[in-house]
């Protein structure tokens, strides 16, 4: 592990409050970190992110690989310049669409929907991973030399290393395999780095090892070991959230104290909660977007998972907002009524909206959650959230 501009400020437990000082600014942890995948945060510009309170953003390596490709990024100025985000980004390495391509969503892993995504990886073998190009059909190759060069082309912040997500449901045989894979890829992407990495780009190693215990700690350790900023979390986490915890706890024991630690695609209320808990600084997950996007708001209702469908007919007629004291436009300025109007006619304006709503609401719940950790509330605060307390 090396040395990290990471400082934490704060202690609760295991919970941490920091900063990360990165090329384009300062981190402030623990942070939530939109999606802006295809170098937007969908139906939002960049300066509206950025007054919402967020410091860093996450571009995805695999979709901008395939469009527009990251050799035109980088001839206009790089990813920053590019989307006009001046402040830092995260890319992920492309690890995690060899998954979603080869076995789908973990809803569709659950339900068993994979329709013919399997057609679409050609191969996962140890050079990396061939596949067609859901943008053209064509035949494209992507292993650790490629996710490092993309990722350095873009120009991010904070590089993620090329990994295979396995899903929950694969056996010990295949999930050990592919983590000694994984590890292997770790290598290739540190050795490729040392001859080409850009200057200030920090450089995360991902721990796999499905839900087997001693798999994930062993893959800890072989992270922690090696010339990495910082440790990310990744794979299936397990199909209950009591699993999921666990196994976070058991890729964190190892790592460095001092050093970042990211937690890949978990973004419900409580799964923040129990993340930060457990030791984690920085969190991406498309869920506050993707709700906005199909009509649903983020309000203090643990009871209904901290969702309010806006599309049901139940809000057709009500003048309430959506939250009276959240200080987003949708709640200022609209009642439920209209919003459910909007959303169930497909207008652009409700995904905007409730897209502003919901990363208001967990910028408001992050910011109190670094607040509760610095003045040694954390577990107050913790409990308040989860018996319905606002986080505005």
């Amino acid at each position: 592990m090396t040395a990290s501009p990471f400082e934490i400020d704060a202690r609760a437990g295991q919970a941490r409050a920091g900063v990360l000082r990165l090329p384009h600014g300062d981190v402030r942890t623990p942070a939530f970190v939109p999606l802006a995948s295809t170098a937007t945060v969908k139906s939002l510009s960049a300066a509206e992110v950025e007054a919402l309170g967020y410091e860093m953003v996450l571009g995805n390596t695999f979709h901008l690989f395939l469009q527009p490709g990251h050799e035109l990024i980088a001839r206009l100025g790089g990813l920053h310049e590019f989307m006009g985000w001046r402040r830092p980004i995260v890319t992920d390495s492309g690890g995690f669409q060899v998954f979603s391509m080869g076995h789908g969503s973990v809803a569709e892993e659950i339900k068993r929907r994979r329709g013919d995504r399997e057609s679409r990886v050609l191969s996962i073998a140890e050079e990396g991973v061939r596949f067609r190009s859901y943008v053209d059909g064509r035949e494209r190759f992507m292993g650790p030399e490629t996710s490092m060069e993309i990722q350095a082309a873009l120009g991010s912040d904070v590089a993620l290393a090329f990994d295979e997500c396995t899903p929950f449901h694969s056996g010990r045989d295949y999930t050990a395999r592919s983590t000694e894979r994984t590890h292997r890829w770790l290598d290739r992407c540190i050795a490729w780095r040392k001859e080409n990495a850009p200057d200030g780009q920090l450089f995360l190693g991902i721990v796999q090892g499905g839900v087997f215990e001693d798999l994930r700690r062993a893959s800890a350790e072989r992270v922690a070991g090696s010339a990495v900023d910082g440790v990310a979390v990744g794979g299936s986490l397990g199909r209950e959230k009591e699993e999921m915890y666990e196994v976070v706890r058991w890729s964190l024991e190892p790592a460095p104290d001092a050093a970042p630690r990211h937690l890949l695609g978990i973004g419900d209320v409580d799964d923040l909660l129990a993340g930060v808990g457990a030791g984690i600084d920085m969190f991406d997950c498309a869920i506050p977007t993707r709700l906005g996007r199909h009509g649903t708001a983020l309000v203090a209702d643990p009871d209904n998972r901290w969702r309010l469908d806006l599309t049901k007919q139940a809000w057709a007629e009500s003048r309430d907002p959506i939250a009276p004291d959240c200080p987003c436009p949708a709640c200022r300025e609209h009642t439920r009524g209209y919003l459910h109007y909007l959303a169930r006619i497909g207008e652009l304006t409700a995904a905007r909206l409730l897209t502003l709503h919901n990363l208001t609401f967990i910028a408001a719940f992050m910011s109190g959650m670094r607040a509760a950790i610095v003045d040694g509330t954390f577990d107050d605060y913790s409990r308040g959230i989860l018996a319905g307390a606002s986080p505005y």
